[in-house]
């Protein structure tokens, strides 16, 4: 029987398990997420493990929803951010690409790699790709765009970064920035102004 953190004393805690769980998933893929090798990385009895998960299905599934609220909550957000133009909401954006923190590229790759093999997580691929898609739609609807534009341009930015995750593409940080304003230029129509800019490279801690 599942028990409470409360009472796990030296068995642990579920977002230990959890995050060994995680870095299995990343480093070696879904098949190599079993509680015996984890209970061996985590120096745990595989006993430990069950009171915090009732199987192995339930361990994944909280990976799952990890992802899902990390990566497509945190996308969403910021879609939704303050901007005073389209272009700087791209920029909003743009944030989940280079703050791991937001968006986790690694974990994208990982999960995306599992839907591969398994129909029930390509099912969950498919409803954040299209969550995160409509989210991109509203933004650009939100500026004025009309229903084609906003669909097609929100496409366009969704699919070249899933492109960069997918290819697993390295691009060294000064590279990405420099190509950031053409980015949004292509995305948006609109370059960003100056201040604009400024706003997102601080963010960064970025000295152009």
């Amino acid at each position: 029987m599942k028990r409470s953190a409360n009472d796990s004393g030296w068995r642990g805690s579920p977002e230990l398990w959890l995050g060994a769980a995680y870095d299995a998933l990343l480093s070696s893929g879904v098949d190599a997420v079993k509680i015996m090798p984890l209970a061996k990385k985590l120096n745990l009895s595989r006993t430990s493990f069950y009171w915090f998960f009732e199987d192995r299905e339930e361990l994944l599934a909280a990976l799952v929803a990890q992802w899902r609220d990390k990566n497509t909550g945190n996308f969403v957000k910021q879609t939704e951010a303050y901007a005073e133009t389209i272009a700087e909401a791209v920029l909003n954006v743009s944030d989940c690409w280079l703050n791991s923190d937001l968006f986790d590229s690694l974990f994208e790759f990982a999960i995306r790699s599992w839907a591969l093999q398994s129909p029930e997580i390509l099912a969950e691929v498919q409803a954040a790709d299209q969550q995160r898609l409509e989210a991109l739609q509203r933004m650009f609807l939100r500026f004025g765009a009309d229903e084609i534009t906003a669909d097609v341009r929100a496409r366009t930015i969704y699919l070249v970064q899933i492109g960069y995750i997918s290819m697993q593409t390295q691009e060294d940080i000064a590279v990405r920035m420099k190509r950031i304003p053409e980015y949004v230029k292509t995305f948006t129509g609109q370059a960003p102004e100056q201040r604009e800019l400024d706003r997102f490279f601080a963010r960064h801690n970025f000295a152009p």
